[in-house]
């Protein structure tokens, strides 16, 4: 895909695009991070955040991007508990210079997943 326009679909039947490219800017839908089959990865939280990211980073190269061309991300997690399991796995899996990033606990999200991950990347 180019990076003009466009959506980006992995998740089949769902109301909404997992990415979509507009002049240059990729808005990333939150991501949960499936497993290899296609549901979640258990409860780990170290694992669901990886997971995350490696959707997100699915869709950032299939949109024609690398994940320095990210921007922003914001962070959904229903447990204040888990923020240095994922900042630990952010801090390896984010590249430098790191995004911007807001973090928002929520009272839970849908599928029973511990984290969920939106971004936006701009083509530099």
């Amino acid at each position: 895909m180019n990076s003009q326009a466009g959506a980006i679909n992995f998740t089949k039947g769902m109301p909404f695009s997992d990415g979509y490219v507009a002049g240059g800017t990729l808005y990333i839908s939150g991501q949960q991070g499936p497993g290899p089959d296609g549901k979640l990865a258990g409860t780990d939280i170290t694992v669901q955040t990886s997971n995350a990211i490696a959707s997100i980073r699915k869709i950032v190269e299939e949109a024609g991007f690398v994940m320095s061309d990210v921007v922003s991300v914001t962070l959904y997690f229903t447990d204040l508990k888990d923020v240095p399991g994922i900042n630990a796995v952010y801090k390896e899996e984010i590249p430098d210079p790191k995004p911007a990033r807001a973090a928002v606990q929520v009272a839970g999200l849908i599928g029973g997943a511990r984290v969920e991950i939106s971004a936006i990347a701009v083509k530099r």
